[in-house]
């Protein structure tokens, strides 16, 4: 657990995730993973009882992850929300915008680099699943 970055305040969730199949199969999980082309609409009813989704990037080209954490946030879900696999540092900000808070990169991330790159752009173009307000709207109200 030593990999993960977090930008949460409350504890780590230690508790394995389970596979989508056997989260829906229990009553008890509170963490479930997400693999990449699975329908993350099915835990909608479900959110209550999330404490972490973590979500399976297995290559960085495979964008199908941003698609999950925009649907949950956008459902209402405020746990913690998990990027898992080949996450690379310049797709952090991107993610951050999908609603991730919580990344587990196979590689080791530069604390440096990674700083830089969340604050290379002040303003965003279009609404997200995050609180930043686009700029044409800044600028027109």
């Amino acid at each position: 657990m030593d990999n993960i970055l977090r930008f949460r305040d409350d504890e780590l969730h230690e508790e394995p995730a389970v596979t989508l199949d056997s989260f829906l199969g229990q009553s008890n999980a509170t963490a479930v993973r997400i693999e990449s082309g699975e329908d993350v609409r099915v835990l909608l009813p479900h959110l209550e009882r999330l404490a972490l989704v973590e979500v399976s990037f297995p290559k960085y080209r495979d964008g199908r992850g941003y698609s999950t954490g925009r649907i949950l946030r956008e459902a209402g879900y405020t746990g913690e929300l998990r990027a898992q696999g080949d996450v690379l540092v310049d797709q952090i900000p991107l993610m951050r915008r999908c609603g991730f808070d919580s990344f587990a990169p196979e590689a080791p991330v530069d604390p440096a680099v990674l700083a830089a790159s969340l604050a290379r752009y002040e303003h965003v173009y279009q609404a997200a699943a995050d609180p930043a307000v686009p700029v044409w709207k800044l600028r027109h109200g």
